[in-house]
């Protein structure tokens, strides 16, 4: 493993990435994953951007996006529009239908759902649980491994699997005639199956210093299905380092860049830890392996003891010499 840490690259650059990533050349990155700051939101951070104004700040920086990414990369952007005087803003719709008059494909979307949201209460909606994860590419053909992202099948599949019916091991076409049907029997023998593109996972609170951060399981998911291990991972808006700290965990090569370089700093100290923590465990490993090799001499030791006295006097002897 140590090896393979020592060839993964990571990156933290201060600045913005609209500047920053002038620097790369095109079609680097095989996946682009971020959450950027919602409109009106992390004012004493980012600034806040209004919602009116969210297209025309963002687009500049997507098409950055669109020149680095590979012909064969993916796009993931974390999105949430926000309720302005009672009512969802539109700018989230907006920007999917500005990014694909810039040459973007909106292939698809995936529902994040928070399992652990926060309370809330208000007169005319309820508390947000779920979030956007827009799925952009520049072609139809991309890389995509979704046998990295398959779940088991469940209790479910023990019962209902049981005892199939005539209707069961047939074709089962849909009864409002819409060219949909199923064959139940297919889930025969399966001990895995493919997921939804409703993804559930809690928040996390790494928070501490940085005013939102996504779960690992988030991007580490993302990762698993549209990349492979020495891939280029981009978060244009790394805020506390997560995105960079999962790809070295899967042994991908990333660049983080972020506005302020508080973050930069933390998000490095994050990538910094995770490379000591890779350093100790392989200590230990060391140590407990020179205590086993030293546990077997003393049992070998004990062993050779158990014989005649003129050769335990020569173990002894062997052994003192050794001390």
């Amino acid at each position: 493993m140590k090896g393979n840490m020592e060839q993964i690259k990571t990156e933290i650059l201060p600045g913005d990435c609209l500047n920053i990533l002038k620097n790369y050349s095109d079609n680097f990155f095989n996946l682009i994953f971020t959450s950027p700051p919602y409109a009106d939101r992390r004012n004493n951070t980012y600034g806040g951007i209004k919602p009116d104004e969210y297209v025309a700040w963002f687009l500049p920086r997507a098409k950055e996006f669109l020149r680095v990414l590979r012909p064969d990369g993916t796009f993931i952007l974390n999105i949430k529009e926000k309720a302005v005087n009672g009512e969802r803003h539109t700018y989230v719709i907006e920007l999917i239908l500005a990014l694909k008059k810039q040459g973007w494909l909106w292939t698809e979307e995936f529902a994040w759902h928070k399992k652990n949201c926060f309370p809330g209460k208000w007169p005319n909606r309820f508390r947000d649980a779920w979030e956007r994860c827009l799925q952009f590419n520049k072609a139809k053909k991309f890389k995509m491994y979704q046998e990295e992202v398959m779940v088991p099948m469940g209790d479910w599949a023990k019962t209902r699997l049981k005892k199939l019916s005539f209707t069961d091991r047939t074709r089962d076409e849909s009864k409002v005639n819409s060219g949909f049907g199923k064959n139940v029997s297919n889930w025969l023998k399966r001990d895995m199956a493919y997921p939804t593109n409703v993804l559930h996972f809690a928040t996390e609170c790494y928070n501490r210093n940085h005013s939102a951060v996504f779960p690992k399981a988030l991007p580490e998911w993302f990762m698993k299905l549209f990349t492979q291990e020495h891939d280029w991972v981009l978060d244009p808006f790394v805020g506390s380092g997560t995105t960079n700290e999962v790809a070295q965990q899967l042994n991908r090569n990333s660049v983080g860049i972020d506005i302020l370089p508080e973050y930069c700093e933390l998000a490095k100290e994050r990538i910094a830890h995770y490379q000591y923590r890779i350093c100790e465990e392989e200590a230990e490993y060391e140590s407990n392996k020179t205590r086993k090799n030293r546990s077997v001499r003393r049992e070998k030791h004990s062993r050779v003891s158990s014989q005649p006295s003129r050769k335990t006097q020569e173990t002894q002897a062997e052994g003192s010499s050794q001390a």
